[in-house]
Formats: C-alpha cells, sequence, structure tokens
C-alpha cells in the first residue's frame, strides 16, 4: 500500500471535522495525506460523504462512481467510503459498488487507521489537520438530534442528540489555538440542545463562556440553533463577550402555523416571532441567519405567502431557502404525499430570494460609512478578502479591500466601508 492518500469531503462541516481528525491520525502513522478533490493524484482515496439531501446523496454516489472507476482502470489501488451516505446504507452499498474496499459507518471511520494495519494514537484525538485557512477552524460540540422534524433524515443517520464533554472541547479548542487558530465557528446538528443529555440541562451558554476564556480566541461564531426551547441564557453570553461575535445560525423553516405543525417543529409561528424579536431586543446589533424551506406538502398559497410576508417583515441580514426533497424514511415521507410540484417549490424559493436581495443590498448599505473589524481570509486578484464579525465563511458575504497596502492573511484590520453591494462589501483599511 502506497503511503500517499487523497481524502475527498463532501457535505457539511461537521464531516469536514472528522476528515480532520482522520487526516491528522493518518499523518501520525505516517502516511502524506491530500485535501485536492479536483486532482486525485494518490494510490489511496478515501471519501467522506453526505447523505442528508437528494442533491447531496447524488453528489456523493457519482463521486463514488468516478472513484471506482479510477480503480477499475489502475488509477487509484485502493478506495474507501466513510459519512452520512455510508452510514445510511451500509447494507446496501458493498453490492451495489463492489469496487470499494470497505464502507464505514458515520461514527466508525477511525477503524480505518486499524485497517490500515496501524494504531489509532488516543493520546492525540481531539487534534485535527486543519483544512481550513489556518487561523479558523470548525468546533463540533456535538453530533445527532433529538427533534423529530417530520422532513428530516440526520436522526435517521446520526442517531440521538451526544454532547460533548466541556472539559474535552475545552482541550480542544486550546491545542487549536496553540496551532494558530483564532476564530472558531461553533457547530452542531442543534445547538439548542447541548448539555441536556450530560448534564440534565442545557448548558451552551456555560460552554461557551469556557471557550471565551480561553487566551487567544479571538472570534466565536454560533452556528444552527433551534427554535423550540431556546436556551435564552446564550444571549446574555454574546452581548457581553467582546470575543463572541454578534452572530447567530437559527433555522426557522417556515412560519405558517398549518405548515410548521406538519412539519412537527413544536414551535408556532407566534412564538417564532416572539423569539426573534427578543434576540434582538437582547442582543443589539445581531446578525441573524436562518434557512426556510419551501414546497412542503400541504404548502398553500396563503401559507407561502405568510412566508414572503414574514422575511418582508422580519428583515434576517443573511437568509436562504431551499425547496423540499423527501427522503425516504423520514415522517413526511411515510405520511404525506409530495403534492407541489418541482418546478412551483424552486419558483418560490426564486421569490423569497429576490426578496432577500434587496433587504440584503439595504442592510449592507447602510454600513457604508462604518469602521468595522475585519479578519483577512486570502488574496484573490487586485483586493484582499476578508469578513466582519457578522460573516461565516462560504456562506456570508465578504469583505474586498484592494491591494493598496500588505496586509497579512489570519490578521485582523480595522476598515472602512466604502461601498456595499448584496451580498460584498467593499472597504479601505485605516
Amino acid at each position: 500500500m502506497g503511503n500517499k492518500i487523497d481524502i475527498i469531503n463532501l457535505g457539511c462541516s461537521k464531516n469536514l471535522v472528522d476528515s480532520e481528525k482522520l487526516s491528522r491520525q493518518l499523518e501520525l502513522c505516517g502516511y502524506i495525506v491530500r485535501h485536492d478533490p479536483e486532482r486525485i493524484q494518490c494510490d489511496i482515496a478515501i471519501v467522506n460523504t453526505c447523505g442528508f439531501i437528494g442533491d447531496a446523496k447524488e453528489e456523493s454516489i457519482n463521486v463514488i462512481l468516478e472513484l471506482a472507476s479510477m480503480k477499475q482502470s489502475k488509477q487509484i489501488k485502493r478506495l474507501f467510503v466513510m459519512g452520512c451516505l455510508s452510514g445510511r446504507y451500509i447494507d446496501d452499498l458493498p453490492s451495489e459498488i463492489p469496487e470499494v474496499d470497505k464502507f464505514y459507518g458515520k461514527f466508525s471511520w477511525n477503524e480505518i487507521v486499524s485497517d490500515f494495519g496501524k494504531s489509532y494514537h488516543q493520546e492525540s484525538a481531539l487534534q485535527r489537520t486543519i483544512t481550513t485557512p489556518s487561523h479558523f477552524a470548525y468546533l463540533k460540540i456535538s453530533e445527532g438530534c433529538n427533534r423529530h422534524c417530520a422532513y428530516c433524515a440526520i436522526p435517521i443517520i446520526t442517531g440521538r442528540h451526544q454532547s460533548r464533554p466541556m472539559e474535552e472541547i475545552v482541550s480542544e479548542v486550546e491545542w487549536l489555538v496553540q496551532q494558530g487558530v483564532k476564530e472558531f465557528q461553533v457547530i452542531a446538528q442543534d445547538l439548542s440542545y447541548y448539555g441536556k443529555d450530560l448534564y440534565g440541562e442545557f448548558r451552551l451558554a456555560e460552554l461557551i463562556e469556557k471557550i471565551s476564556d480561553v487566551p487567544g480566541v479571538q472570534w466565536i461564531r454560533l452556528h444552527y440553533a433551534y427554535p423550540a426551547k431556546f436556551p435564552y441564557d446564550i444571549l446574555r453570553v454574546i452581548r457581553e463577550r467582546d470575543n463572541v461575535c454578534n452572530y447567530l445560525d437559527i433555522a426557522l423553516q417556515h412560519v405558517s402555523d398549518p405548515v410548521l405543525q406538519r412539519m412537527r417543529r413544536n414551535v408556532s409561528s407566534k412564538e417564532t416571532i416572539e423569539l426573534i424579536r427578543r434576540i434582538r431586543d437582547e442582543v443589539p446589533g445581531i446578525h441573524l441567519r436562518t434557512t426556510l424551506l419551501t414546497g412542503f406538502p400541504g404548502e398553500s398559497e396563503a401559507d407561502f405567502e405568510a412566508l414572503m410576508n414574514f422575511v418582508k417583515t422580519m428583515r434576517f441580514e443573511r437568509m436562504g431557502a431551499f425547496p423540499y426533497s423527501e427522503e425516504e424514511g423520514t415522517y413526511s415521507a411515510l405520511h404525506y404525499y409530495d403534492d407541489i410540484p418541482f418546478e412551483v417549490k424552486q419558483a418560490r424559493v426564486d421569490q423569497l430570494m429576490e426578496i432577500q436581495q434587496q433587504i440584503s443590498e439595504e442592510l449592507n448599505r447602510a454600513k457604508i460609512g462604518s469602521v468595522l473589524r475585519v479578519i483577512i481570509d486570502r488574496e484573490e486578484g487586485d483586493c484582499y478578502v476578508g469578513r466582519t464579525e457578522f460573516d461565516s465563511p462560504e456562506v456570508d458575504p465578504e469583505v474586498l479591500i484592494p491591494k493598496n497596502k500588505i496586509l497579512n492573511i489570519g490578521e485582523f484590520y480595522e476598515v472602512k466601508i466604502v461601498d456595499a453591494e448584496a451580498f460584498e462589501l467593499m472597504g479601505e483599511v485605516l
């Protein structure tokens, strides 16, 4: 077996963390690991798959099939598959794609090390090989989900919510800071539930305070809160801690009560609106990111009209919208008829995003003349590209800064915003 390995990571940032931990283990075992899905060069390929929705599953299957073909033509020698899709269909995939040497479940990827004839380095279990720009990292605080949303396959794939112990998370943060990480994207399928299974109560606020206390942590950003039983004590932490960004990613999905009930979201329209208002009241200037779902079974024109009005009224700083995709095994697949044509679902997405584009442009233009702290992510052409505390990597607006001065990647600068578009800011370093 060669000592060079390509890891192809598909899907979400939670998958990326697993790939980074596997990379570290393989490197400690003497392997050279690459992460370039466009250029497979090694004898061994490992695919970390996504199994969340139809498009993601299709992408994962296509990548596996492409690599299987490369193995048949002897361009690669060995092929291994891990992650959500692999775990969900682990009984079926080996016979469907026999070219794969072995499929692994979502949580059994560390077996790859022993299958390579090496020993897992338990003392380095919290270490990772960072594949993002070296100044930021994703920090996974839990796995799984205890919610029962009708459309979602995540609980089927990942099982019940499992919080990681606080001490373990803090130790990981301390190690990452030593590697030069300054910014942490805190991620989970459901941030709101953190701690309930381990400690008997929700303890997200306490965890974030402990991370915030680690010297060298300059930005903490929170991703994927759940509106039902929202842990309101986190708002005090966001408001009071300078290194906790005024940012919250909270997936709302819809606002019409009939749709929310069919989705099994356990939250009402009134509660949703009250939640948003309270968040904004308690954390002035916070930027909210949300995702919405169109075309859920039974979504009427009136339901969609309510959703459009909601978007216009709430004026989210960040928003994405997606058409409903029926996922096998979910409550909605078993109990509802997928009655809305895809064209209608997509048209509704387009309408929402058109509204949001105008809102985003207005909110961004309101920033012209302000001075914001910006971290520089990369160089691109004749510009440096950075982000403010209100912007998460890859999904949110970026700040473009002309190369009038030499700036350092991963450093913070005071930047005056001089122009703005819907999804971009232009600035000058002071």
